[in-house]
């Protein structure tokens, strides 16, 4: 996904081209703002050609995002994404990464399991690459704009957490093709 996502974001405006498509954001603190942004994920998604069994098209974060984790436990060998704790897996392009921006905001994504279904404030962005120290990703609706982000990761690429009071991820939906073959 993470090589079509990188097409459609750099080729302009479609205006007169001169204008990129992408704001370099860095601050996680742009999460806040009211949400468009899983529909962005929805059209990426479509444009990559990901069926919407693999990821559904939603308005709202909090609907594919709870469409893809009961996907992974129904068909465990099938589902194109799983999901995985920030702590413990080191996200991959083409993996969505995300945060909760609710007041009492979820800690890890398997607390999720008990507010299926419910409204919850949540961001989603897409990695498009890692490098030591940095993980860029790519989400709607940051300050209004379609945004390429660089946040912090460990030495093992694992993503590290913003400030307290600041949103903090609690799920990265990794893309199966990105994990290592399980004999």
């Amino acid at each position: 996904m993470e090589q079509r996502i990188g097409t459609e974001t750099e080729e302009g405006d479609g205006m007169d081209g001169a204008r990129p498509a992408v704001a370099a954001i860095d601050d996680m603190s742009f999460y806040a703002n009211p949400a468009w942004s899983a529909a962005f994920i929805s059209a990426i998604a479509r444009l990559a050609a990901l069926p919407e069994s693999d990821l559904p098209s939603s308005s709202r974060h909090a609907r594919y995002v709870d469409a893809m984790i009961a996907r992974s436990f129904a068909e465990p060998n099938g589902a194109r994404f799983l999901p995985r704790a920030p702590e413990e897996y080191a996200p991959s392009p083409g993996d969505l990464i995300c945060a909760d921006r609710s007041y009492e905001p979820l800690v890890h994504w398997s607390e999720r399991l008990a507010d299926r279904g419910r409204p919850r404030p949540m961001h989603c962005d897409v990695v498009v690459s890692t490098a030591r120290g940095t993980i860029d990703a790519i989400g709607g609706n940051v300050r209004g704009l379609v945004a390429r982000r660089r946040f912090p990761s460990d030495q093992t690429g694992r993503v590290l957490q913003a400030p307290s009071g600041r949103p903090q991820f609690m799920l990265i939906l990794a893309d199966r093709a990105n994990l290592p073959s399980t004999p």
